[in-house]
This record gives structure tokens, C-alpha cells and sequence, in this order.
């Protein structure tokens, strides 16, 4: 299958939030019911079509452990997405993330693209956070927000994609238009570019959905 485009993800959020299980449920549409802890840097990739193109997803799973975050800074700079990840029945992982977003905001270029996502929504006897609190806090922030679980599936196929639409509307939807200009008699795929570039604007910026 030929990829007009390459957008890079990331993901991040605590130690145990499920961001292995989004991303495996996402690629092969999984679940395996066990924890297993990255160890630095894991990946995988998923092809999509937005707008009649074909989008490969290249998603780096990180590990939420605080001897591995020095390792994790260093993919920052290379993404045009991060999914960022809480556990809807540890209130801890919601609380911490602020942490995430200074992380972010420290190491990430401007006008990134920001998801957040409350993990594990169908475990509705365990919540400690509301789906309100969540929504609050997005919406004072400008972040989307979106409940999702690895579990059933529900919501899984839909942020990625969303988030996908995105960095296609931000990053590539500009370019196309500016092809397809009063000289312009079509668009040739071969000028533009496969893996698309963060932009390094002067202003952060996150990116709603």
C-alpha cells in the first residue's frame, strides 16, 4: 500500500494507564488482559485514509517510569501528535497531569497536537474521576478530550483518528490548498513532502480536534 504521508505520534501518561493496550488494540485490534511494563521506547504503525490519502501512523509507546523519562525527552522534537494518557480509577495519574503538559511545553515543539484521554471508562465501579472533572479541565486548557477504553475497544479507532485529522488539517491541508492555486492544474504527491515536519512557531500552541 503506498503512503502519501507519515505522521508521528506519541504517547505518554503514567506507569500502568494503559497506553501499550490503546496502542495494541489500535494496530491489531487486541487486548491481552496483561500488564507488561515498556522498557524505554516501544512502537508501532497503522496506515489510514484521510481525504483520499494514506496516512501511516508511526506511534511510540514510552514508558511512564521515572528512570525512563530522561530516554523519552529525545522523541519530543520528532512528533506532530501526543496522546496523552490517565487511568479514569487511579486519581493519581489524572493529577499528574500537569506534569505531562510542563513536559510537553519543555521539550516538544510548538503547535503540537494534544490529545488527552481518560483510559479504562467501561471499569465504572472503580472511576475516581469524573467524566466532568475531566471535561472541566480540558476545556479550561483548549486540550480535547475524549474517554476511551482498551478493554472493549470503545473509542479507540475515534481518537486516533481524530487526532490524525488534526495534524492532516494543520500540517497538510495548508499545503494542498496552496497546489491547488489559480496556476496550479493538479497536485503531483511527489512535490510534497512524505514525513511531515513540526512546525517551530514562536507561540505554543495545542491543537484541538
Amino acid at each position: 500500500m503506498e503512503t502519501n504521508y507519515i505522521f508521528k505520534l506519541l504517547i505518554l501518561g503514567d506507569a500502568g494507564v494503559g497506553k501499550s493496550c490503546l496502542l495494541l488494540r489500535f494496530t491489531n485490534n487486541r487486548y491481552t488482559g496483561r500488564y507488561c511494563s515498556t522498557v524505554g521506547v516501544d512502537s508501532r504503525t497503522r496506515t489510514l485514509e484521510i481525504a483520499g490519502f494514506k496516512i501511516k501512523l508511526h506511534i511510540w509507546d514510552t514508558a511512564g517510569e521515572e528512570r525512563f523519562r530522561s530516554m523519552v525527552s529525545t522523541y519530543y522534537r520528532h512528533v506532530q501528535g501526543i496522546v496523552l494518557v490517565f487511568d479514569t480509577t487511579q486519581r493519581n495519574s489524572f493529577n499528574h497531569i500537569d506534569y505531562w503538559l510542563k513536559e510537553i511545553e519543555k521539550y516538544a515543539l510548538p503547535n503540537i497536537c494534544v490529545m488527552l484521554v481518560g483510559n479504562k471508562c467501561d471499569a465504572l465501579e472503580k472511576r475516581q474521576v469524573r467524566q466532568e472533572l475531566a471535561t472541566d479541565y480540558a476545556d479550561r486548557l483548549g486540550l480535547p478530550y475524549m474517554e476511551a477504553s482498551a478493554v472493549s475497544g470503545v473509542n479507540v479507532e475515534r481518537m486516533f483518528g481524530k487526532l490524525a485529522v488534526n495534524i492532516f488539517d494543520i500540517h497538510v491541508l495548508p499545503t494542498l490548498q496552496q497546489a491547488k492555486g489559480p496556476q496550479s492544474h493538479g497536485i503531483s504527491l511527489s512535490s510534497l513532502p512524505k514525513t511531515i515536519k513540526p512546525r517551530n512557531n514562536k507561540h505554543r500552541n495545542y491543537n484541538c480536534c
